[in-house]
């Protein structure tokens, strides 16, 4: 069988008169036998600092004080101050005040088992309630396990949620940085665009000349050879036709018509005047001569 340490009760009483009632009442009462109780020390104190020391360490203290107001507001001070120190706390009323020379033994023996019986009663009672709150921390610690669980597995998630975060944001610097480059790209090629399209309807626009050998195109065009260049690079130069560009021994036209129809004129002008090229050039003077006319 389990032998157990004996229930430590300590009483604190106001006096040192209390010490003796109590003592003489206890004489009589077989507390280890009959409850397996023990009154380890009886405390004459209404100090608050001396009664922490004294009770440290026991099951059970008695406050014994009168049931004066006095003696009523010592012990709630008693029992507010040592609830922590101690298991249970219960008041014991002493039958009468210290005025009183005598008081009876059985008075007082009574009312310290029933204060030890009321210890006991709540201490029953509060096994319910003690077992209830075990249950109760037993659940809530395997909720906290559970919540624990939860925890490690929402901070896994977090971890690669805070990976893939940084993988998308480092792609959507990514992709900004290319954004940035194809649109400087396309700024360019843009510009490059708008250049080769201006470019394109200047040449629309623009009357393209070709080019021909002046002696080729004269030999096809007359079946004859070419022997006196100069004279019609004079005749060009002065009478300046539109789109008719000569030298170097190249004639250079919108089309090839147009540079036959010049060479016809001229060689019209050099049939009809069979002086020199110099006299020419004397009767022509500042009026410039119009080719149009012989064309008729």
């Amino acid at each position: 069988m389990e032998i157990r340490n004996p229930i430590d009760v300590r009483i604190i009483v106001e006096g040192a008169s209390d010490v003796e009632n109590v003592s003489r009442a206890l004489q009589n009462i077989a507390l280890g036998a009959e409850y397996h109780i023990t009154i380890s020390s009886i405390i004459p104190t209404t100090n608050i600092e001396i009664a922490k020391k004294a009770v440290n360490g026991a099951d059970i203290v008695l406050i014994a004080t009168d049931v004066d107001a006095p003696g009523r507001e010592l012990a709630e001070k008693f029992q507010k101050v040592l609830k922590k120190e101690v298991g249970h706390i219960e008041r014991m009323k002493l039958p009468f005040g210290h005025d009183v020379e005598y008081i009876d033994p059985v008075l007082i023996r009574r009312e310290i088992k029933n204060a030890i019986i009321r210890s006991g009663l709540l201490s029953i009672a509060n096994l319910g309630r003690f077992q209830e709150i075990k249950d109760r921390l037993k659940d809530s610690e395997a909720k906290i396990k559970e919540l624990n669980k939860e925890i490690q597995d929402l901070s896994s998630q977090k971890d690669e949620l805070i990976l893939e975060n940084q993988e998308l944001t480092d792609s959507q610097e990514r992709l900004k940085l290319k954004q940035s480059s194809l649109q400087e790209e396309f700024k360019v090629t843009k510009q490059r665009y708008a250049d080769v399209k201006n470019q394109y309807g200047i040449l629309i626009n623009k009357n393209l000349y070709e080019r021909f050998s002046l002696s080729e195109l004269w030999k096809e065009t007359f079946n004859e050879t070419l022997d006196e260049e100069e004279h019609i690079t004079f005749i060009t130069g002065e009478f300046k036709p539109d789109n008719i560009v000569l030298g170097q021994g190249f004639i250079t036209a919108p089309s090839r018509k147009d540079a036959v129809d010049w060479l016809k004129v001229i060689r019209t002008v050099l049939i009809f005047y069979d002086s020199k090229i110099e006299d020419l050039k004397e009767e022509i003077g500042d009026d410039k001569f119009n080719p149009h006319l012989l064309k008729e």
